[in-house]
């Protein structure tokens, strides 16, 4: 096999014209004679016993062309690719130059390639300062939620239903007096105010009692998922069992030594606290990166084949639909329920493609003017922590990993480090302004 590479006029895009020698090609043919031959039938010869050259006199020598370039294409591309040297950054278009028996199989794969990345600043981006600290009410708030948490329900009989109760209920609900699927329960628990139940049936319950019976009178919703029942009146028979009411713990010593670690409530308070900065300058850390990031971006220079886009819109799709498929929705039924297309969807996607490409260059352009290297203790110490959180044996993890996910690995270490190099020389805005006054102060003999 022989590979040609030809710039194209379109930047970072190329030719590759590929080479398959005779035989392999007649291999190839003979290969889709065997897989086709027990369907073919001809007067004179038992079905799957007609021979090849009988075949291709009758059918033409072009009848097996088209299984036999699927057989040769794959690993031909492979090979071809990289043979090349060329750092492929795309799905091939396929071409056939030339196939007929007897002669070499030539085709063309037009690729896009990694573009070359002309680096801006990356150390000492100027990021904005977030502010970490952590109120008295912050703490408060957090504190409140966890009270929420662990509140329990207890029953009321001597009240009416109230917004935040929760009521008990039986219902059954019908549409021009004809009962619909899903439209029925029984001892069913419903918080009021939740907003879970169509828009106007909790607000009915509140002032009833227990053991009322009632009609709840209610719209469907334009936009409600089941067609049949969008933007119809419906009427719902329902019956309240029982009133519960939350009951929120009070926050005392007995409470902190419930949901933590420590004896009392200031203790508590002050363990809270410091989560919450914890949290809020890992959240803030998170923003200047991006920030950093996208500055780096704006300073440097690509060009970005338009292939490239496509290709990572493809993946992303592709992700998109094996995350529906875990929840038991395919793409399509997925595109159906939403009302859009995957044209839609790949230019909804589009920008954060565009991005993500940006990003990756960048990255893997500051990891080699930075001479990072990953080295194979490097890829042991990241499985063995996979293999920590997986609950599994570092040995048994590295048998699912091929070459190419270790490669894959590899590129994710040295970009996670290249971001490193750029989050350590970071600068917020306040301490960059400081920096820019104490400078002029210098110039200025120390003069403000």
């Amino acid at each position: 096999m022989s590979v040609q590479v030809e710039n194209l006029e379109e930047k970072n895009t190329v030719k590759l014209t590929i080479e398959v020698p005779a035989e392999e090609l007649e291999k190839a043919l003979q290969r889709a004679y065997n897989k086709q031959k027990k369907s073919i039938s001809i007067p004179g010869f038992r079905k799957g016993k007609v021979p090849r050259q009988i075949v291709e006199k009758m059918y033409g020598p072009a009848v097996f062309y088209e299984d036999a370039a699927n057989d040769l294409i794959p690993q031909a591309y492979s090979d071809a690719a990289k043979e090349s040297g060329q750092d492929i950054v795309s799905r091939p278009v396929i071409d056939i130059v030339q196939i007929e028996k007897g002669n070499p199989f030539i085709f063309t794969a037009q690729v896009a390639v990694k573009p070359e990345v002309t680096l801006g600043k990356y150390v000492g981006v100027t990021v904005t300062e977030i502010d970490t600290e952590v109120s008295d009410e912050e703490v408060d708030t957090a504190i409140n939620k966890e009270r929420e948490n662990n509140a329990r329900l207890v029953t009321v009989e001597d009240r009416a239903v109230e917004k935040g109760d929760t009521a008990v209920i039986d219902y059954e609900g019908t549409v021009d007096g004809v009962p619909f699927d899903g439209g029925k329960a029984e001892n069913h628990s419903l918080e009021i105010g939740s907003g879970q139940f169509i828009p106007g049936f909790e607000d009915q319950l509140i002032g009833k009692n227990t053991g009322d019976e009632l009609d709840v009178n209610v719209t469907f919703p334009e936009e409600y998922h089941a067609k049949d029942l969008a933007g119809k009146d419906a009427v719902f028979k329902v019956k309240i069992h029982e009133i519960k009411t939350k009951e929120i713990p009070e926050l005392d010593d007995e409470f902190a030594q419930d949901v933590s670690e420590f004896d009392t409530v200031d203790e508590y308070k002050e363990s809270v606290k410091a989560k919450l900065k914890e949290q809020k300058a890992a959240n803030a850390k998170r923003v200047q990166q991006d920030e950093a990031l996208e500055k780096v971006i704006e300073d440097s220079q690509m060009d970005i084949p338009e292939a490239m886009i496509q290709t990572q819109c493809d993946n992303m799709i592709n992700q998109f639909a094996q995350q529906m498929a875990q929840s038991g929705l395919s793409i399509d039924q997925y595109m159906q329920m939403s009302g859009s297309t995957i044209d839609q969807l790949r230019e909804q996607i589009r920008p954060d493609a565009e991005k993500r490409i940006k990003s990756d260059l960048v990255l893997d352009a500051i990891a080699k003017a930075e001479n990072i290297e990953v080295s194979e203790e490097d890829i042991d110490a990241e499985l063995a922590k996979m293999a920590e959180a997986y609950k599994m044996e570092v040995e048994q993890l590295k048998s699912y990993m091929g070459e190419d996910e270790k490669e894959n690995m590899k590129i994710d270490i040295s970009c996670e480090r290249a971001l490193n190099i750029i989050t350590e020389g970071m600068q917020p805005q306040a301490k960059a302004e400081d920096a820019a006054g104490e400078e002029a102060k210098e110039e200025n003999g120390g003069e403000e």
